[in-house]
This record gives C-alpha cells, sequence and structure tokens, in this order.
C-alpha cells in the first residue's frame, strides 16, 4: 500500500468529526451519551467496518495524554472552590481510597474467578479503577442533570482528582511486573513524591500563569488563547519531567485560574470549552479506530462479567468505603456510586501494557474496551432515572444571558458577580436605597422572571432576582450578607 497523502489524512480526519457532531445531536435526541457515539463511528470507519487502518498504540497514547492534559484543564477551570472546598476531604477519599479499593476488589474477582496471575490482576484492576473526568463532564452537561446536596461539586471534583492515582498504580505495576523482586513497598515512597511534585507545581505554575496572563501585553486578543494553551503544556509537562504527576498539577492550575479574574477570562474560558469537547472528540475517535470489534468477541463473557462486578459491586462498595465517615445522605451516595462512569482514561491506560509487552496485553486492552462501553451505555444512560429513583434530582433553571460582558483588564481588583435575593433576606422586599450598600459596589442589572431591570434607588428587590454587582473584597461580602447569600 502506498504512502497515505496529508490531504487524504486530513479529509477523514474532517469527515470524521463532521459524522460525530451529526451523530451526537441525533443521539443526544434518543439519551444516548455522545462519548459512546464518538467510539462508536471511529468503531464503523475502521478495520472492520469501512476500512481505516490504525493500529498504533504510541500515537493513541499520546493523543490521549494530550487531550486528557486539556479536558483536566478545563475540568479545573470550571470548578467552583466556594462549593467544592466543602467536599474537598471527601473528594481526595474518592480518589485515593477509592480508586485503590475498586482495584482491589477487581483484582480479587479477576484472580479468583478466571486465574489471572494477581500483578496482572491487579494491573486491570488499576487501568479501570478511577471515573473518567471527560466522561463525567460531558454527561453532566449532555443531561443538563442538577444534583441535590454535595453531589455534583463531589463527582467532579472526584473525577478529576483520581487520573493521577490510577495512572501512578497502572505504571507502578508495570514496573512490579517488570521487576518482581522490588516488592509492593517500593513504589509507595514513588507515589508520594509524584503526588506531592505534581501539587506543589500545579499550585506554584498556575499561580505563575495568573501573574503572566494579567501582565503580559499581547498585541491581539487572539493571541491569549495561544499563551493559555502553552502555560498548560509548561505546567503539565513541567510537572511530569519534575517527577511528578501531570495529571493533578494541570488540574489544580486550572482550579486556580477558574476561581481568580485574569484579561479576557471569559473569551478564554470559552477557548478551552471548545478545545475540550474538540480534544474528547478526537481521543474517542481515536480510539474508536484502533479496537476491532471482532477481537471483542472471544473475552466478551469474561469481559461482561468483568463490567458487572466493576458496576454493581467494585464501585458501590469502594465509594461507601470511602464515604463511611462522612456525613451524607444514603441516597447521595448511592449516586455517587452510581455515576461511576468509565471512558477514555481506562483505554488510554490499556494502551501502557501493550507497549511494556506485558503477557496477556491485548486481553486486558479487549476487557477493558469492553467495560468502558458498558460502563457508558449501562450508567450514562441511566443517570436521570436513577437520579429521580435516588431523589436526589432537581431542576436547573437556564442561566440568564445577560445582555452586557465584562472583561477585568488586569489593573483591578473588581470582579462582576451574580448575587441571588434569598427569601427572608434583609434586601427581600426593600428599596436599593434602603439598603445601605457600601458605596464601591455597583449594581449593575437585575433579573426578575426573564426581564432585565436597570438598579436605581427606588426598585425594589423581591425574593429571587439574580442582580449583577460590580464588587470586590469587603463591599463584596457586604453586598452578599445583605441579600441573603453570604
Amino acid at each position: 500500500m502506498g504512502e497515505v497523502s496529508v490531504e487524504l489524512v486530513l479529509l477523514a480526519a474532517g469527515v470524521l468529526l463532521l459524522v460525530s457532531l451529526g451523530v451526537s445531536r441525533v443521539g443526544g435526541r434518543l439519551g444516548i451519551p455522545g462519548l459512546l457515539l464518538f467510539l462508536g463511528v471511529g468503531m464503523l470507519f475502521g478495520s472492520d467496518g469501512l476500512g481505516i487502518q490504525f493500529h498504533n498504540y504510541r500515537l493513541s497514547q499520546a493523543i490521549g495524554t494530550l487531550a486528557l492534559c486539556f479536558i483536566l484543564f478545563q475540568g479545573g477551570l470550571d470548578t467552583n472552590w466556594v462549593q467544592t472546598r466543602p467536599v474537598v476531604r471527601r473528594g481526595l477519599s474518592l480518589a485515593t481510597l477509592g480508586v485503590l479499593g475498586t482495584a482491589g476488589i477487581m483484582a480479587a474477582f479477576t484472580h479468583f474467578a478466571f486465574g489471572f496471575p494477581w500483578l496482572v490482576a491487579w494491573l486491570l484492576g488499576a487501568i479501570v479503577s478511577s471515573t473518567d473526568a471527560s466522561a463525567v463532564f460531558s454527561v453532566l452537561k449532555e443531561r443538563k442533570l442538577g444534583l441535590k446536596g454535595d453531589v455534583t461539586p463531589l463527582l467532579e471534583f472526584e473525577s478529576g482528582g483520581n487520573d493521577p492515582m490510577a495512572v501512578f498504580l497502572t505504571v507502578g505495576l508495570l514496573e512490579l511486573i517488570a521487576h518482581p523482586e522490588a516488592g509492593v513497598l517500593s513504589i509507595v515512597p514513588l507515589f508520594l513524591e509524584e503526588m506531592l511534585i505534581g501539587a506543589l507545581v500545579g499550585y506554584a505554575l498556575g499561580r505563575a500563569a495568573l501573574w503572566i496572563i494579567n501582565h503580559v501585553q499581547l498585541q491581539f486578543e487572539g493571541l491569549y488563547s495561544v499563551l493559555s494553551i502553552a502555560l498548560a503544556l509548561t505546567i503539565f509537562g513541567g510537572a511530569a519531567v519534575a517527577g511528578g504527576s501531570g495529571f493533578l498539577a494541570i488540574y489544580i492550575a486550572g482550579v486556580i485560574l477558574g476561581n481568580a479574574e485574569f484579561i479576557h477570562k471569559r473569551s478564554l474560558v470559552n477557548f478551552h470549552d471548545g478545545l475540550s469537547w474538540l480534544m474528547q472528540v478526537a481521543m474517542f475517535l481515536t480510539l474508536g479506530l484502533l479496537v476491532n470489534p471482532h477481537d471483542l468477541l472471544p473475552t466478551a463473557g469474561l469481559a461482561l462479567a468483568c463490567a458487572l462486578v466493576l458496576v454493581f459491586l467494585a464501585r458501590p462498595l469502594s465509594v461507601y468505603l470511602s464515604l463511611a465517615n462522612a456525613k451524607m445522605p444514603a441516597n447521595e451516595k448511592g449516586m455517587v456510586a452510581w455515576v461511576g462512569l468509565r471512558g477514555a482514561v481506562p483505554i488510554v491506560l490499556a494502551t501502557f501494557p501493550l507497549l511494556a509487552h506485558v503477557p496477556q496485553a491485548q486481553t486486558l486492552f479487549n476487557i477493558v474496551f469492553f467495560i468502558v462501553l458498558t460502563s457508558v451505555l449501562l450508567q450514562g444512560t441511566t443517570l436521570t432515572l436513577v437520579a429521580r429513583w435516588l431523589h436526589v434530582r432537581e431542576n436547573m433553571p437556564p442561566a440568564p444571558t445577560y445582555p452586557i460582558a465584562y472583561t477585568p483588564t488586569g489593573q483591578g481588583k473588581n470582579g462582576m458577580v451574580e448575587v441571588e435575593v434569598r427569601a427572608g433576606s434583609e434586601a427581600a422586599g426593600q428599596r436599593i436605597v434602603d439598603l445601605r450598600l457600601p458605596p464601591e459596589a455597583l449594581l449593575i442589572l437585575v433579573h426578575r422572571a426573564g426581564e432585565f431591570l436597570i438598579p436605581k434607588g427606588a426598585t425594589q428587590l423581591l425574593a429571587g432576582d439574580s442582580v449583577l454587582v460590580l464588587a470586590e473584597g469587603d463591599a463584596l461580602r457586604a453586598v452578599r450578607e445583605r441579600l441573603g447569600t453570604a
């Protein structure tokens, strides 16, 4: 076969993206997760379908790693630290003990039920042990699913923070398989080193990135998107080169930036949202092209058993054990247990044993792919139903689109914040002039029942109003106290 031209590759990429977007639009109406459809399109166009030959595991791993970098960065940008802070301890427990527990339960099952050697069984458990950030973020967005209590911030924090643990376990077990004489305890210091360095680099470079964006003066606004990409790659790669977890570092940096004000924040967040979706589509298409459906059939029974044990035993048990001491209603814990979506991360991790030439690596890859398909199909399509059964679903009112936008210059500390007037607050039923708001706080617009009002001193605020406020620090806190959202 002759060399494939660049033009033909670009044509194929464009057609795959167009078909994926069209299929996802139809699938959204049918309640089928887009991620599953992207995988399906890749499989349809692959070697068992329309004949695109793609078997480059190293390239797939590189694409998956790059995609996860930007997906986790966007996940951090979208993380509201005020809502997330109360769930940090529970999220860390899920991201560490939960991942380890899931891996252990899966290892025990595959060892005793199917005779896998212990290290290989643990390797399979490690690969499928973490929930997938791209799957969780995208499915929750697709479903527009509002969840009561701390469920949503806990799920988002867990899915953004547990990938480093799964990556570490996978790499550590590969080292043990290659050098069994080293012993299990030899990887514990490595784990602590990776997490510590990743966290420190993520925090330090996240702060540095915030300063750079606000102080560098670029000639065109579009160049700030290029700058943000360069900073994200530097943070991820810098942490990895320093011996830390790049996945943890980029997520922490995203959280820092997402909860601060910087130049062109709105446009940069929108840019990375689109980039994140592109990365998700490209990653799932690539992984779909990589698999041959006929290879899945010989291991279908084994893989289905593993998938069912993961969904109905390993994930719930590890969640309840990790949250045993958490003051959290049982129905909310049950919802967290069900939203254990597996996505591209396990498939990307399953390429590691293949590149390391581990015995049974191809079998592991096929099992993992089947598990991901089952997880997204079973859990992804039933989230709304299970949320209703567990009484944790709540309606999400559409966010108002304000007719103005605020672009921070980086020279001041003011930010434009939306504050809701709560029932029973001091402000409900009062005129603005009677609230004695700080002079440093400027009320810009009032959103009421789908309409926008220009606030004046005589304007009476009502419970349920949303007020756009330009303020910072003590002035903003005073406004929140008066309006009942402190």
